[in-house]
């Protein structure tokens, strides 16, 4: 088989978050055809335990600890020289000399960079296939940040915003093909790059349907009698944290007036100080990490995603509505979906509305304990990995 590099600015193992349940999704389907050279970077030193999966994947695996205290210092460097902060911030010696060591030895015939803060170090294989999976356009994602901040945080959003936005086009315009993981993200990059638009490309996330099937036997986390509301995320992302802060304050009060056993757990690892200091409000439960996300989508009444600021296909969404959940969601966080209408959903935007729409999804969840099974089918139907995936290889055969 043909070797291939794959970069990642996260190693793609555990999958227990949105942009590593992609990574380790496309990781596995490329060392199915190709013999795989890893190298990512790990911020979260928990994760070295599982180096020996990878290996028994990928023909070599080569993993660079990110310390997150000294790559903020080094990325302050961008303030100086006019770059994105995501730049400097992946800018690492031991990862530079690895991948140059890897093009002197010409063994690579194909390179695949997950996220575009990792594309400088596809500058070596230059003249060989190169794909960038850009998942998401993160240059409007900060540019949304800076307007829900107060300066200073405002002003480095803002600049960040445009800085990447300028940076994600010159990668679409370097790499052969570049990915996003929806078709109104594409649509995004084709605005801000108009002269690549034809190599850009949707390439949806998926959802492992026998992984989250409800006809599996679960035991209930919740006390009995209480009617859960579920968050599912990682807990020290600033759009989750917003999100659940929004939720928690603006909305759960008018929902408990509706429905009194009402109770709203924040399920997710790594929990920021302003999310555990939801727990001292009334019926909000914080559990940080739990080992298994699928009790509580199982057994929950309604899975909410209040997100303010989202991009792309929200996986906790897709998730819920694989275990037969009814989802209510912002419309930031249908933004993501390509097929409509979303069967066993409900969209709101102000917190009255999103309160209304929570109690009756509560009250119709009571009267259909076995799950909302059209949610199910419509994920089945659309969000396949083997489906999405089809599109990755045809390229790289390209």
């Amino acid at each position: 088989m043909s070797g291939l590099l794959f970069l990642a600015h996260r190693v793609p193992y555990p999958p227990n978050k949105g942009d590593k349940i992609r990574s380790y999704h496309v990781l596995r389907h490329l060392a199915a055809r190709y013999e795989v050279h890893l190298a990512a970077f790990v911020d979260d030193e928990r994760d070295l335990a599982h180096a020996d999966v990878l290996r028994r994947i990928c023909k070599s695996v080569h993993l660079v600890p990110l310390n997150p205290t000294r790559a903020r210092i080094r990325s302050l460097a961008g303030l100086l020289d006019g770059r994105p902060l995501g730049l400097p911030y992946y800018h690492d010696r031991a990862m530079w000399d690895h991948v140059r060591g890897l093009a002197a030895q010409r063994s690579i015939e194909r390179v695949f960079v997950f996220s575009s803060t990792m594309a400088p170090y596809a500058g070596p294989f230059a003249g060989i296939p190169r794909i960038l999976d850009m998942c998401d356009v993160d240059s409007d994602k900060w540019t949304q940040y800076a307007r829900r901040h107060s300066w200073p945080l405002s002003w480095i959003y803002g600049r960040e915003g445009e800085l990447l936005g300028a940076f994600e086009r010159r990668c679409a315009l370097d790499f052969d093909a570049t990915l996003l993981a929806s078709d109104n993200e594409a649509e995004c990059l084709r605005r801000l790059a108009p002269e690549s638009a034809k190599k850009v490309h949707s390439m949806r996330n998926g959802v492992d349907v026998e992984f989250f099937d409800p006809a599996r036997e679960f035991a209930s986390p919740f006390a009995a009698g209480e009617e859960p509301i579920v968050f599912t995320g990682a807990m020290d992302y600033w759009a989750n944290i917003d999100a659940v802060t929004w939720f928690a304050r603006e909305v759960l009060p008018a929902v408990r007036k509706r429905r009194p056993d009402a109770r709203f757990y924040i399920v997710g690892s790594n929990p920021a100080d302003a999310v555990r200091r939801l727990a001292s409000l009334p019926s909000v439960i914080v559990t940080g990490s739990v080992p298994d996300v699928r009790p509580y989508l199982r057994h929950a009444r309604v899975v909410v995603a209040p997100l303010r600021v989202a991009r792309g296909i929200q996986n906790k969404v897709l998730e819920a509505l694989a275990m037969s959940r009814f989802v209510v969601f912002t419309p930031a966080a249908m933004e993501g979906l390509d097929y409509r209408p979303v069967p066993a959903t409900a969209t709101a935007e102000e917190p009255d509305r999103f309160a209304a729409e929570v109690a009756a999804a509560v009250e119709s969840a009571n009267g259909s304990p076995g799950g909302f099974v059209a949610g199910r089918q419509y994920v089945c139907q659309h969000y396949s990995w083997s489906t999405s995936l089809a599109r990755l290889t045809g390229l790289l055969a390209a």
